[in-house]
């Protein structure tokens, strides 16, 4: 019988499904758990594959042209949010969930998984943390707007999120060494705490906790315009001014909302997972940790509907593209005439200086007429 039990000892680390071994052999500690949603996750995930890379790469397009169109800063933090999802998808859903897990059933080099590992922590970093520039830019578009017209422009945004993408592929580097949960059969060493730790820091406690601060002091700054607002009705159609603002905080709001009840069962599970019970050794917390990993990237796919539901602008620009209206991306060249309207609504942003600016071009046109005579 120790024979026996040597035997399995051995063997057991080399095995990659969960049905050849009987309970009774092995002490309790050593029995693997099974997976109990058997094909559902392959099928959820192939799923979610399917509809979440079309509708991103739509949402590039419309957003792409909104930025084109627009010149803002908001729609190009948008887009790379966008972008960092389907990188997410392709990652950890395609690569990770679905050729690793699903068809070879990780019997693949250890540094290959290793570095598909770190590709998919980084990706999802990026993910994540595309999002926090776009909160703090507008919320320095709310509370701060003298600040913003001076800060806020495509070039700098652009500048922001390659050193978001480049830090995020740096972090993804330290994950290289990060612990199979459902294989290691031996509970969780020091690196495998430190590496929890920082995952949990960086994905979610961290970022959760600007997204709270940021946005409470969002909505604290609106609630005192609401207040103000009644005074100002009298101005007529700056009193319209307000919802156009609160368009664009509930889109931030459910960005960051979605993302935040998304990711917590995962962080919970994975925090329990290092403390508690192991995934390789509880059916409980596996299935919990299934679920909680199926609904952290439901959020890669989301954000489109929320788009939708929110911005008419980017309704509008998502018809045309279905309907193959005004080119798929750019009109094919640039009339002069364009760059009056783009100054003009980049001139209606600043319309606390409206009467200043006419002022100033009254009496540069008579200088003008003078000169010909």
């Amino acid at each position: 019988k120790k024979r026996s039990e040597n035997i399995v000892m051995i063997d057991w680390p080399n095995v990659t499904a969960s049905g050849r071994q009987e309970p009774d052999l092995q002490p309790e500690e050593l029995q693997k758990s099974k997976c109990v949603l058997g094909f559902i996750p392959i099928i959820y995930y192939s799923v979610l594959l399917c509809v979440g890379v079309p509708v991103n790469i739509l949402t590039a397009v419309a957003l792409s042209k909104l930025a084109w169109r627009t010149k803002k800063a908001l729609y190009h933090y948008l887009l790379a949010v966008t972008a960092s999802d389907i990188l997410s998808q392709l990652f950890i859903i395609f690569v990770g969930f679905l050729l690793e897990t699903a068809v070879f059933h990780r019997d693949v080099p250890v540094f290959l998984l290793h570095s598909v590992s770190a590709a998919e922590f980084a990706a999802n970093h990026a993910s994540i943390w595309s999002t926090v520039p776009l909160t703090v830019d507008r919320y320095v578009a709310l509370c701060h707007p003298l600040l913003h017209r001076q800060i806020s422009y495509p070039a700098r945004a652009r500048k922001i999120i390659a050193v978001v993408l480049v830090l995020s592929l740096a972090s993804g580097v330290p994950f290289f060494w990060w612990s199979d949960m459902w294989r290691n059969s031996h509970p969780p060493t020091e690196l495998d705490a430190l590496l929890i730790w920082t995952h949990v820091t960086i994905i979610y406690f961290l970022p959760c906790s600007i997204f709270l601060v940021l946005n409470s002091l969002i909505i604290h700054k609106l609630r005192v315009r609401q207040r103000q607002q009644p005074g100002q009705e009298e101005r007529g159609p700056k009193s319209r001014h307000p919802q156009r603002l609160g368009k664009t905080t509930a889109m931030l709001l459910a960005i960051t909302s979605v993302f935040s009840v998304l990711w917590a069962p995962r962080t919970v599970v994975v925090i329990y997972h290092l403390y508690v019970s192991s995934v390789h050794r509880d059916w409980r917390v596996h299935l919990a940790y299934d679920l909680s990993n199926m609904l952290a990237m439901l959020n890669t796919a989301v954000n489109f509907f929320l788009y939708c539901f929110v911005s008419k602008p980017f309704r509008s620009a998502v018809r045309d593209i279905m309907l193959l209206r005004g080119g798929l991306l750019y009109p094919c060249c640039t009339p002069p005439q364009q760059q009056p309207p783009t100054n003009a609504s980049i001139s209606s942003l600043y319309s606390g200086n409206n009467k200043r600016s006419q002022r100033d071009s009254i009496p540069s046109s008579p200088r003008r007429a003078r000169k010909p005579s």
